[in-house]
C-alpha cells in the first residue's frame, strides 16, 4: 500500500485576469466594473490545485465549492501550452486528456514551473499505472 504524499499545490495566476482588469479600470466611472474585477479575482483566488503521488485534486467555487479528483492512472496524455502572453510571465497551462467520464480534459491553467510539474505528473502517472497494473489501450 502506497502512502499518499503531497507533491505540489498552487493556484492560477491573477495574470489571466489582466485584460478584464485593464478594461474595468478604463470604465471605472460606471461602478459596475468594480464588481467584475472583484468577481474575476475571487474566482481565480478560490481555484486551487493539489498534486499528490496518487491523484490531482481541483477545488473551485466562490459560493458553491466543487472538488474534483482525478486519479493519476486515468491520464492518457498530457500537453504543455504556453501562449505568448503567459510565457512573458513564465507561466503555462498543462492540459490532461483522461479516461475520466466526468472530465475527459482537465486544464491546470496559468501556473509557474510548468515543465517541472508536467514532468512530475508524467513520472507519477507511470508509477501509479505500474502499482495498479493498469495499461492504456486505444481502439480505433
Amino acid at each position: 500500500m502506497t502512502i499518499e504524499t503531497k507533491i505540489w499545490s498552487g493556484s492560477p495566476s491573477q495574470v489571466v485576469n489582466i485584460i478584464p482588469f485593464i478594461l474595468s479600470v478604463l470604465f471605472i466611472w460606471l461602478i459596475f466594473p468594480l464588481f467584475i474585477i472583484l468577481w474575476k479575482w475571487l474566482v481565480t483566488k478560490t481555484t486551487t490545485y493539489e498534486l499528490t503521488n496518487q491523484r490531482l485534486t481541483t477545488r473551485s467555487g466562490v459560493f458553491n465549492k466543487t472538488v474534483d479528483e482525478l486519479e493519476l492512472y486515468r491520464i492518457k496524455d498530457h500537453r504543455l501550452d504556453q501562449p505568448f502572453f503567459l510565457r512573458i510571465f513564465s507561466l503555462g497551462n498543462i492540459i490532461l486528456d483522461t479516461s475520466d467520464k466526468t472530465h475527459p480534459t482537465v486544464v491546470i491553467s496559468a501556473i509557474s514551473n510548468v515543465d517541472k510539474i508536467r514532468g512530475d505528473i508524467r513520472t507519477f502517472v507511470e508509477e501509479r499505472r505500474d502499482n495498479k497494473r493498469v495499461r492504456e489501450v486505444d481502439f480505433e
